[in-house]
């Protein structure tokens, strides 16, 4: 019995190993899409910054240093840095309305018109 015992724990421990080795390259598989995901994000009109930022810190964690995360980390950072800078300007190219009628040309001061009189109605008459 202790002979079977003995070699009963280095196969054991090889198992876990390999369990944990697999369990790791599980996780590095999530945090490269993780990290695609967030890249992708980053590519739309209007990303959900704090969502690229959460999938970019998965990848960190996971331990992946490749040059996707600096890529990522870039492309974070020059978003929120036109983010700051287009704060305060407008979205539409429409015109305000006092910009309007500052090059519209001058109309002469409108009269004063007197209310339209309406026309009594009778009740309970019909037309016909």
């Amino acid at each position: 019995m202790p002979i079977e015992a003995a070699l009963i724990k280095p196969v054991v421990d090889a198992l876990m190993g390999l369990f944990r080795q697999g369990q790791n390259l599980q996780l590095k598989h999530n945090a490269e899409a993780a990290l695609r995901e967030a890249i992708r994000e980053l590519l739309l009109a209007n990303p959900d910054e704090n969502k690229a930022a959460a999938r970019i810190a998965i990848a960190k964690a996971a331990g992946i240093l490749s040059e996707d995360v600096v890529l990522a980390e870039d492309m974070l950072r020059r978003h929120r840095d036109t983010r700051v800078r287009t704060r305060g300007k407008t979205g539409g190219s429409r015109k305000r309305a006092a910009d309007a009628t500052a090059t519209a040309e001058p109309e002469a001061p409108a009269k004063a018109k007197a209310p339209a009189k309406k026309t009594p109605t009778r009740k309970g008459t019909r037309s016909g």
